[in-house]
């Protein structure tokens, strides 16, 4: 008997109810996308148990790969996780654009795409939800997680964009107040969408708390391990057991954050440098780490016991 559309989309909720991996775009020393190494770092953090990767998310440097390279990211990421994972493809840019990177990715054996929050300064509400319908509504068979960043993108517009696109089942909301985030979700349902804490670790905890149920990473390159730990202890309520680890990857994400995220992409490189898993290399609008901030990265390898790895 096939299964359902329905169905199919509860295995993908499942998947998205946990930690949602943003790998970087590593890059080899000519400066192209190294896909021999971005195979290797999706594939391990698949085999340490994470169940949903996004390629081309904006820890990938989405912004600053040109469509071929993004098309050839997901490629590999959709071949690198093999079914264990779902892959969750980063689209965005002008709405033809976007359609046609999520045609790609359904084509390429993706499950779901992700669409970034639109970057046009001019944003009206009606214009928000007709953007997302209509990608949406160009790849019926994939589900669709919403990417929202403007604290200006209420409930109701949510709801909205449910009723006329019924394969959205996703939001990874990343606006930095959990009480606004509680009160969007239960005005847009709380049980219509997978709620995804869009701002990492460091803020997980308080989202779960009045309603995620996932949270997205890209720590979890460098240590998964510590990532799928926190994951757990939210999951249980063990708010005592996942405040433990928050202190102890406090100083690697507080590092990312510093100078408003400039250094978001840079540090979790760098780390994988040091591990001997990537080059440290970035794209402008990112730029590389200091001496100091390296010594930095260093000594929290240290304390965290991560050795390089032989690749």
């Amino acid at each position: 008997m096939p299964v359902t559309s329905s169905l199919r989309f509860d295995e993908r909720k499942r998947r998205l109810s946990g930690v949602v991996a943003i790998p970087v775009t590593p890059f080899d020393a000519d400066g192209a996308v190294d896909s021999e190494t971005y195979a290797h770092l999706v594939d391990r953090v698949v085999t340490a148990g994470v169940e949903a990767v996004t390629p081309n998310g904006n820890t990938g440097e989405f912004y600053a790969l040109d469509e071929a390279e993004a098309r050839r990211c997901l490629e590999v990421a959709v071949k690198a996780a093999a079914g264990r994972a779902s892959v969750i493809a980063g689209v965005g840019h002008d709405v033809r654009t976007a359609i046609g990177a999520a045609r790609h990715a359904r084509d390429a054996g993706a499950g779901l795409v992700m669409i970034h929050q639109p970057v046009h300064p001019y944003v009206s509400a009606e214009g928000w939800v007709e953007y997302h319908r209509a990608i949406a509504a160009a790849v019926p068979e994939l589900g669709v997680v919403l990417y929202v960043r403007d604290a200006r993108i209420d409930g109701e517009r949510l709801a909205a964009l449910a009723d006329a696109a019924e394969n959205v089942i996703g939001v990874k909301y990343a606006v930095p107040d959990p009480v606004r985030f509680a009160s969007v979700a239960r005005d847009a349902g709380i049980d219509r969408f997978v709620w995804i804490a869009g701002l990492a670790e460091l803020s997980a905890p308080g989202y779960f708390a009045v309603g995620a149920i996932g949270f997205t990473s890209g720590l979890v390159n460098v240590a998964p391990e510590l990532s799928l730990e926190m994951f757990r202890a939210l999951r249980d309520g063990d708010f005592t057991g996942a405040m433990a680890i928050w202190e102890r990857i406090r100083p690697f994400e507080e590092l990312r954050a510093a100078d408003g995220n400039a250094n978001n992409v840079s540090v979790v490189k760098e780390a994988l440098a040091q591990l001997g898993l990537c080059r440290a290399d970035v794209r402008p609008p990112s730029r590389p780490l200091t001496g100091g901030e390296r010594g930095e990265v260093a000594a929290i390898l240290e304390k965290w016991r991560l050795r390089r790895e032989i690749f």
